[in-house]
Parts: C-alpha cells; sequence; structure tokens
C-alpha cells in the first residue's frame, strides 16, 4: 500500500519477467467479462485499475507536506547497473539509443505522482513513455528520468453505457482483442505494439477511421497527473465538463505535452464482425492504375470500409476492412481497384480482434531501424506524382521499405462534441514513404552502412512529393519541417499554447517538437 508518506519501493525484476509474447498470447485469449466488469490484461505484475490509487484522498504530491516534501521513487525500478537495463531502456525504433539515469515502470497513479514530483525537485529531464514506438526517440533521455506507463494495463467495460475506461498501458492488439471479445470497438492503428494512449492522444487512425472517426473522436475522458506549483504534482480528471479544454487538447496533441495521461475513458461502438479484403499485385507495374482507382474510391466509398494502399519495392497491395459487413459487399464496394490488372485476392470474415491479431508481425521480424516522413493529400495525386511514387519505390534501399496510405473521408469529417485539436480532417487521405533496415540487437547504436542511404532516400522522397501533400501527422513527426506547428495543429496552434501555460505553465513537459507555453 502507498500511503501519504510513501517508502521507497525499488523493485528491479527485468522486463524478460514479462514476456511480450505470452502477455499478447494471453491478451489475445482473454475471456468475456459480463456486464460493467474490470478486466485485468496480463503481463504487468501488481497493476492497478487506471485511476486507483492505494492512497488514502486525493493523488497529489502536497501530501508531502506545503512545499512538497522531499519525493521518493515508487513502481519497478531500473537503473544502469540492474540487469534488466538494456531491454528496459531500448526502444521498437533501434536507429535511436539512449541512456537515462532512471526508468520508472508506474504500477499505479501514485508512482507516475512520486516520479514527477522527484524529477522537478531534483531537477532531472523527465520523457513519458508508453510503447516505446517515438518514431524521433523523444520518449527517452539520457542522463535523465523516464516515467513508463506499459504496466498500467486494465479495462473496465460498461456494455449498457458503451463507455470503456481503460489503463494508459495498453498496447493497441490488447485494447483491440479485449474489446473484441464483448463486441464493442473502437479506432486504433494497424500496429498492435504500439501504445493505445500515444496513438489516441496523437489522433489515432486506422481501418475504423471512416466509419467511428479518429481514435482521439471516442476519447470522453482521461485521468491525467500534471505538474502543480513549483515542485509538486496532481492528478485530475478531465471529460466535457470538467477540464474541457484540457480533453480538447488532449485529443491530437496529448502526446507529452500538457502531463502523464494514466488512464483514457472511450465511448466504444458495437462490432460483431469484419470483412477482412486483402489484394496483391506483382510489381509496382500496375500501381498508377490501381493508385488512381483507389483515390477515387476509398475516400468516397461506404463508411464502413477503411482502407490501405502498401507499396514495396517488389510488391503493391490493398488491404480493407469493412465492419458488419459481407464478403460480397466488400468485393462490390472495391471492384473500381480489384478489376485493375490479375491481382491475387483473400477474404477473410471473423471477430474484428482475430482478425486484427491475426495480420500482426513480430517485432522480432522487422527491422530495426526505421524512418518516416508524415503528409496529408486533400486533392487526387495527378498521375505525375503516382510515377514520382513508382520511380523512388523502384529505388527502395530495402524490400520492408514503403509508400504506405490510409484514406481518410466518412467520419472524419465529422468533429465530435468538444472538438479536437486533431485538424486535418478535410484530407482525402494520409500517405507516408517510409524506410526500414537493419537486424535488431540488444547492442544498438552501431553505424548501420545502409543508414546513410536510407536516409537520402527518405529525404529526396518526400521532398519531391511535396507539391502535392500538406501538412504533418505529430504521431509520425518530421523533424526539421520549418513551421512543424502549424504543419502538425494548423490554426490550433495558438490555443494551444495558451492551454499550456494554464496546465504547465513551467514547461516541464517538453522534448524537441514539444509545445511551449503562450506568453504571458
Amino acid at each position: 500500500m502507498i500511503d501519504s508518506h510513501p517508502r521507497v519501493v525499488e523493485r528491479t525484476r527485468t522486463m524478460n519477467d514479462f514476456s511480450r509474447r505470452r502477455l499478447l498470447k494471453t491478451s489475445a485469449a482473454a475471456g468475456a467479462v459480463a456486464g460493467a466488469a474490470t478486466v485485468a490484461v496480463p503481463g504487468a505484475a501488481a497493476a492497478a485499475p487506471p485511476g486507483a490509487s492505494a492512497a488514502a484522498g486525493p493523488i497529489t504530491s502536497e501530501a508531502y507536506g506545503a512545499q512538497c516534501g522531499p519525493a521518493r521513487l515508487t513502481g519497478r525500478i531500473v537503473r544502469p547497473h540492474d540487469p534488466g537495463y538494456t531491454d528496459a531502456r531500448l526502444g521498437w525504433d533501434q536507429l535511436f539509443s539512449h541512456y537515462p539515469l532512471v526508468i520508472v515502470f508506474a504500477q499505479n497513479t501514485q508512482d507516475v505522482v512520486n516520479a514527477l514530483t522527484w524529477a522537478r525537485q531534483n531537477d532531472v529531464a523527465l520523457r513519458i513513455r508508453s510503447g516505446r514506438h517515438s518514431l524521433e526517440g523523444w520518449s527517452n533521455v539520457d542522463s535523465g528520468l523516464v516515467i513508463d506507463i506499459s504496466e498500467l494495463k486494465s479495462v473496465h467495460l460498461d456494455s449498457a453505457a458503451r463507455v470503456a475506461t481503460v489503463g494508459a498501458g495498453l498496447n493497441q492488439l490488447e485494447a483491440v482483442t479485449t474489446l473484441a471479445r464483448r463486441n464493442f470497438a473502437v479506432t486504433t492503428g494497424t500496429e498492435g505494439t504500439v501504445g493505445l494512449a500515444g496513438a489516441t492522444l496523437g489522433g489515432g487512425f486506422g481501418f475504423l477511421t471512416r466509419w467511428l472517426g479518429m481514435a482521439c473522436d471516442s476519447l470522453i475522458g482521461a485521468e491525467i497527473v500534471v505538474a502543480e506549483g513549483g515542485e509538486c504534482a496532481k492528478v485530475i480528471k478531465v471529460d466535457l465538463t470538467h477540464d474541457s479544454d484540457l480533453l480538447w487538447a488532449l485529443r491530437g496533441a496529448g502526446n507529452g505535452n500538457f502531463g502523464i495521461v494514466t488512464s483514457l475513458t472511450y465511448r466504444v461502438a458495437p462490432l460483431k464482425s469484419v470483412t477482412y479484403v486483402q489484394a496483391t499485385w506483382d510489381g509496382i507495374g500496375d500501381l498508377r492504375r490501381v493508385f488512381e482507382a483507389w483515390q477515387r474510391t476509398a475516400p468516397y466509398a461506404d463508411d464502413r470500409l477503411g482502407t490501405q494502399v502498401e507499396i514495396h519495392r517488389g510488391q503493391t497491395l490493398l488491404f480493407a476492412v469493412l465492419a458488419e459487413g459481407t464478403p460480397a459487399e466488400a468485393k462490390k464496394l472495391l471492384a473500381p481497384i480489384l478489376s485493375v490488372g490479375r491481382p491475387q485476392v483473400s477474404v477473410q470474415v471473423g471477430n474484428w480482434g482475430e482478425v486484427y491479431s491475426g495480420f500482426q508481425i513480430p517485432t522480432a521480424n522487422e527491422p530495426a531501424n526505421w524512418k518516416f516522413y508524415s503528409q496529408f493529400t486533400r486533392k487526387p495525386f495527378p498521375g505525375r506524382a503516382i510515377d514520382v511514387i513508382s520511380s523512388f519505390m523502384r529505388e527502395a534501399p530495402t524490400d520492408d521499405s514503403n509508400f504506405f496510405t490510409q484514406a481518410f473521408g466518412g467520419a472524419v469529417r465529422r468533429s465530435p462534441r468538444g472538438g479536437t485539436a486533431f485538424p486535418h480532417r478535410d484530407a482525402l487521405f494520409y500517405s507516408e514513404p517510409g524506410a526500414g533496415w537493419g537486424t535488431r540487437s540488444d547492442q544498438p547504436g552501431v553505424c548501420d552502412p545502409l543508414t546513410p542511404r536510407a536516409q537520402a532516400w527518405i529525404a529526396e522522397f518526400s521532398q519531391a512529393l511535396r507539391p502535392y501533400v500538406d501538412g504533418a501527422y505529430v504521431n509520425v513527426p518530421n523533424v526539421g519541417m520549418q513551421d512543424w506547428e502549424t504543419a502538425y495543429w494548423k490554426g490550433n496552434y495558438e490555443r494551444l499554447r495558451r492551454i499550456k501555460a494554464k496546465y504547465d505553465p513551467h514547461n516541464v513537459f517538453q522534448y524537441d517538437q514539444s509545445i511551449p507555453p503562450a506568453s504571458r
């Protein structure tokens, strides 16, 4: 138990104690929950339900005294001398390698309060981490404190109200499979190991986007630990009637800017089954006709249909999910695309959790290093833009490198009650060139000989597409971009700065492209 004068708790179990493979397998097999119930998602020792704390009374560092007496780190703590340190510090993208002073794996909200207070009192650089997919390594820091909330795993589902409150440590696979067991869903991205909180707080899109809107559109509440005074911390709960300005900001600009989200509350949608279609064209000879058919069809089709096109140097792929639809419906909706050339087509019908689990790729089978460039498109690509894609994909540095697209339209165009900071609702589609290379290792940081070529390819590719694209996606940050503030948030940026000044006036939460507080 953690009381108002917590003792030092330093548990140094390594991350190997919690096998990722076992975690995902167990999560996917989680049983159904009757009525409104709490589901503990396996994988983290002593993880409390979202928002839970053993502390008596309000969760706040003020409990230490008026001046916030010396804070102590609690939770599962990993330091450089511990045997699990290497595993604990590494992220998904091994292009970046940082050496934090200490990593705190929070077991409940009070651990987060304690860690934030400790960092402020000791003037230590701070970063927040959940799924470790920060694509520029900004969720880690050298010689600083990393607050990792990935072990805050639980789900409380009220099926009658269609509301789910989840711990911020769930990844997307855990969220999808757990909700799907009860025939419910929220929008998530397609990569299961990405943290649900991180995806949602930046906007969040995937196969269900055109049907349910952005992931952040379904976010109706959150628990968040914020800085208080000169060196303290406190917990606030936001929704549409309490601190609604902060909820607006969390819906699209919440990653590491205002505080540390420890739980999220979603409006969930009933979903019993989906039809999943995959079509594959050998090579990229049919790319122009496939892409032209896709961009004329996908953003305007039935809202239940979500599609992605992924182009590699050796093949062109179409992925589609039709919510509550049949194979015949899906093929009819996709007919303008599938009629191009002679694609190999497969169709699967099933529970969304089973389908989602089926197309996951184990991290161990993915390249170690990645680089992406995000962009939105508001007018269909002309033929010369598609030719740019063909040209660069023929010269891609590896087979894993790709050009990825996601159709928008449908529910994306409808902003939810209370609005969101996500501004790109008029886009026809999102796209990104991505380079993947190198072999995973427990000793990253050695320069891969492909790195200069891969980075140059991305830079030249993104520059060549610039006349045809607009904006950028904060979850896939573009380093070196001028005016990144308006690229991510357009006209919402100054409002975000004012909200930052209200909730984090001392700019405690900062990184390379974080939002600074407005000047008073």
